[in-house]
């Protein structure tokens, strides 16, 4: 009977631990919800009254397994007409869960369609995100599935969200001058500022193609601090506050769907490339468009469609 009675205490016992985790769990969610309800919308009225138009962007057709964006980065919130300063294809393989991120650079020497040829940059400037997707369907015969574009001064802001104490760049030496901040040589913790500055130097031998590993060398770098568990409690606000500083083709609950897959997905793999690829271009002189590169097409074309895996 003794027996009996301390197995009925250490089940009512054993009950009320259970009810008390139950309890703390629940209020432990409850919590987490309503601080990333209230983060997600701080973020959202933060960056409200910022938002471009989304222009006419029609997706091409959809590929079995790949899903490709581009991603523009402008020196304009719309307010006049400029050159993309950026201009990148993030192609992501929903089989195998691998990101690939092509680099066009901006003086590739481009047939505009209804434009005599320009830079590459000038498509958009010409014709915005629609004549810019065009160009690159009839030069490489790539399909853009979905577009992102943001401005400089919203790109500071993000990036100061996301990671208040900065994002670790290892520098590879001291910049300045038109940059319009100094950065010094070696590991550094970058604001969105310098972490800016640092993405559009150019002035050394390298150039244009030295700048553009240095933006492939920044979007590794955000794809590690946006999976990194340091900066869960800035995600929400950092979602909401791209709701304003971002424009894309997305729906506000399309680019919630696609960060909740990043970040649930686990590691994500970055391979990169830059068009035009080495040996299959040379440096030209035109009246109306300055030093351009003039490549070679088919062969960046076929190159690019073997990196991307477009043929699968």
């Amino acid at each position: 009977m003794e027996e009996q009675t301390r197995q009925t205490r250490y089940r009512k016992k054993k009950m009320r631990k259970g009810r008390l985790l139950f309890v703390v769990v629940f209020l432990l969610l409850i919590s987490a919800i309503g601080y990333s309800y209230v983060q997600f919308n701080k973020g959202k009225e933060l960056a409200s009254g910022n938002k471009i138009e989304v222009e006419g962007f029609e997706p091409d057709d959809n590929h079995p397994t790949i899903e490709n964006y581009l991603i523009l980065g402008v020196d304009t919130r719309g307010e006049e007409k400029s050159r993309s300063d950026t201009m990148m294809v993030l192609s992501w393989n929903h089989k195998t869960n691998d990101m690939k991120l092509v680099s066009f650079m901006r003086d590739i020497y481009a047939e505009i369609p209804g434009y005599q040829s320009y830079k590459l940059n000038t498509a958009y400037y010409l014709g915005g995100v629609p004549l810019l997707q065009e160009t690159l369907n009839n030069m490489f015969d790539i399909p853009i599935h979905h577009y992102a574009m943001i401005d400089f001064k919203s790109f500071e802001t993000l990036i100061d969200i996301l990671a208040p104490n900065g994002i670790e760049i290892d520098v590879e030496k001291k910049m300045g001058g038109l940059i319009y901040v100094e950065i010094e040589k070696g590991l550094q913790n970058l604001n969105g500022k310098e972490l800016l500055g640092y993405a559009r130097f150019r002035g050394d031998a390298e150039g244009d193609f030295g700048r553009v590993a240095r933006q492939q060398k920044v979007i590794e770098a955000l794809k590690d601090e946006f999976l990194s568990p340091k900066n869960v409690a800035n995600l929400p606000k950092f979602i909401g506050a791209t709701q304003g500083y971002i424009t894309t083709d997305l729906t506000n609950k399309d680019q919630l769907k696609t960060a909740l897959k990043a970040v649930s997905s686990g590691e994500i793999n970055v391979e990169k490339m830059t068009i035009p690829a080495e040996g299959t271009y040379k440096i030209n002189n035109y009246r109306h468009a300055g030093e351009v590169l003039e490549i070679d097409v088919a062969k960046n074309s076929q190159i690019l469609h073997d990196f991307l895996n477009l043929s699968e």
